[in-house]
Order: structure tokens, then C-alpha cells, then sequence
């Protein structure tokens, strides 16, 4: 049977690949339970077809199963498809239909538990009491079904599937991950999968923002400075918060560039 493994490179996916996602997050995922982009969400499922727990690969086959072919068949008509993609599911049979599925990025198959409605007028200090009384599901759910708010308070989550998953959210928006990008509070490997991801990097501000974050790790930084303007390396060089090799090549660069 045609792998795919390595077809698709986003924070989620790559989170899965690399082992890092416990055995009840898998679970989740095979069950279609953390339901995010459906080119994603086909790769986390062939991915766990393999999966070293026999629960999560039965889970997995059986919820590839239970997507209605006429749907898995438009969507592999689309043009975004990778060919791998396809000939693995035709060696099960499932072939592309003549007619593509509109784009987008809803998951073929959703099985998440609907969140908790937010009040109306809902305060600060409530949404976080109302986010903290959730399962891990209903918080994966609401990373990427929630709003802009209960994003940005859902990734700082401690539990770092919940923060991936804000990442992977259909609603995410670029000005969201430069936002993220400017928190001191974030974990450093939500940090690096955003460095990581080449379409998120060619936006100034994001490149800009994880330069001058003191959580970023320093070699992502110090790569990121030869994509500055000169005013945000006087920035960085007279900023006490990042490391000092970073003020100090930042200084070298103004100087190099005169």
C-alpha cells in the first residue's frame, strides 16, 4: 500500500509525526475527535494506521472507513491533493470522483463534542473558568471551533495538544499568529512551530515579532535577523530582554550594512 507519510508538513501533523502526542490524544484523533483541516486530519489518520497501540490503529481504519465515500471522493478530486494521497486510497478502493469538492477546510469526519455555549457578556475572568472546567476534548474542540478570544487564552494552554491545535485552526488568521508570536508568556516549541512554517514566515511582522521575543530560541532568532530593516535591529540591539549574542550580531549587522 502507497505511504504518505511526510506528504504534509503543518504544527498538528508534524506534532504526531515526530511521537510526540500521547496515547489518549491519538485516540482522540483516530477516533476523528480532534477534527482539524481535512487534509490533516487524512494525514493524522493514515499516520495512526500504524499507530504502536492496536486500539488507536482499529480506531483509526474504522474511522477512515466511516467517511462516506462520495465525500472522500470529491475530496480527492480536488487540485490540493497530493498524488500519494490519492493512490493510497485507491489501493482501498476509494478513487477521486470526476466532480472536485469546493475548497475549504472543514474535516471530512467530526465526531467532537460541541463546546460549552459562551454566555452572553461573558467577562475575562468567566471565559477563563468556563475554558479551565473543559475536558482536554472540549478544549481541542474549542481551539478550533472558538472564538478569537478563547484562542489566544487556549494557547497558553499547559497541556500542549490544546495549544497546537489553536495553531491548526481553519480560523486562524495571520494576524493571530503574530499576536502569538509577540507573547513572552508562550511555550518556546509554539514558537518554533511558527518559525517552521514557511507561509506564516513570509509575513514582516511575524519574522519581526519572533526576533525580538525573548522565548525564542536563539538560533531561530539569529537567523531571523537578516530579514530585518535597520530600525528593527537598533531595536534588538538596545533591547534588554533578548539574549546579548543577540543584541551584539544585531549591532554587527547595522554596522555591516552601512
Amino acid at each position: 500500500m502507497t505511504s504518505v507519510e511526510g506528504a504534509l508538513r503543518t504544527p498538528l501533523v508534524d506534532y504526531f509525526r515526530r511521537g510526540e502526542a500521547p496515547v489518549d490524544v491519538r485516540m482522540l484523533a483516530a477516533r476523528g475527535v480532534l477534527a482539524p483541516r481535512a487534509h490533516e486530519q487524512l494525514e493524522l489518520l493514515v499516520l495512526l494506521l500504524k499507530d504502536s497501540d492496536t486500539g488507536v490503529a482499529e480506531a483509526a481504519a474504522a474511522t477512515l472507513d466511516s467517511i462516506p465515500a462520495d465525500a472522500l471522493g470529491a475530496f480527492l478530486a480536488r487540485a490540493d491533493v497530493s498524488a500519494e494521497l490519492r493512490s493510497f486510497f485507491a489501493a482501498r478502493g476509494v478513487a477521486a470522483t470526476a466532480a472536485a469538492a469546493a475548497p475549504g477546510d472543514e474535516p471530512l469526519i467530526d465526531t467532537a463534542p460541541e463546546p460549552p455555549p459562551a454566555p452572553e457578556n461573558e467577562d475575562s475572568q468567566s471565559t477563563l473558568q468556563r475554558i479551565a472546567a473543559m475536558t482536554i476534548a472540549q478544549r481541542i474542540g474549542l481551539a478550533m471551533k472558538g472564538s478569537r478570544e478563547e484562542r489566544a487564552i487556549l494557547i497558553r494552554d499547559p497541556n500542549k495538544i490544546v495549544a497546537v491545535a489553536v495553531l491548526s485552526s481553519p480560523k486562524m488568521t495571520e494576524t493571530e499568529i503574530e499576536s502569538v508570536a509577540k507573547m513572552a508568556s508562550i511555550s518556546d516549541e509554539i514558537l518554533r512551530m511558527i518559525a517552521n512554517n514557511r507561509a506564516w514566515t513570509k509575513r514582516y511582522g511575524i519574522i519581526a515579532a519572533l526576533a525580538r521575543n525573548p522565548k525564542t530560541p536563539v538560533a531561530i532568532s539569529m537567523n531571523l535577523l537578516a530579514r530585518l530593516s535597520e530600525k528593527d535591529l537598533r531595536s534588538i540591539s538596545a533591547d534588554r530582554n533578548v539574549p546579548e549574542v543577540l543584541r551584539i550580531t544585531a549591532r554587527q549587522k547595522i554596522v555591516l550594512n552601512k
